[in-house]
């Protein structure tokens, strides 16, 4: 079941499902974020990690940290046909039971930005890590401390057999950026 305004408000001031928690939807002069009737606009962090150096394969399994570089901007500008990995300003605690499913904003996909994010999981918790991909022939710019994706809340009838907290997930309670990685066996 789709989860309402109500229940997300109630979630992040009782069970800390997420912080900072905005319980309004602000939209005056920026791209907007908080809370929405049925989702959360969460916003983009100032700091950000970006391809440096020569070019190299981009193979998830071997992904080389040395190939990022860390910044903090207030604006960040990406180059067509470029990505950035940014962070959400928002710390997620997921319920056990509890799906999220995170949407672009259509004020940046208007402009030719794309951005990504898998589920969060049942019992993950951390910051997002964020993909935005500018597909558009000019740069585009990001506004940090403003929305960037929406993130909607699905309860299921049922527990999972395993959360990811059981399964220990390779990306549970990220503070930073975090680039690919392969869990080793």
């Amino acid at each position: 079941m789709l989860k309402s305004s109500r229940w997300i408000k109630e979630q992040a001031e009782s069970n800390h499902l997420l912080k900072p928690f905005v319980a309004t939807s602000v939209r005056s002069g920026v791209i907007s974020y908080g809370l929405g009737p049925y989702g959360y606009d969460l916003r983009l962090d100032r700091t950000y990690r970006r391809l440096a150096g020569p070019p190299a394969l981009m193979d998830p399994h071997k992904v080389n940290e040395a190939n990022f570089e860390t910044l903090s901007e207030d604006v960040i500008v990406i180059p067509p046909g470029h990505f950035i990995l940014g962070r959400s300003m928002e710390y997620f605690r997921m319920p056990k039971k509890i799906l999220g499913l995170v949407f672009g904003k259509s004020t940046y996909a208007r402009c030719g930005v794309l951005v990504n994010v898998t589920p969060l999981e049942p019992e993950w918790s951390g910051y997002l890590t964020i993909s935005i991909a500018n597909c558009g022939a000019w740069p585009a710019a990001l506004h940090p401390d403003q929305g960037i994706a929406q993130v909607i809340f699905i309860e299921s009838s049922d527990l999972p057999i395993l959360s990811y907290k059981e399964l220990d997930g390779k990306y549970n309670h990220q503070d930073e950026v975090t680039v690919a990685k392969i869990q080793q066996g």
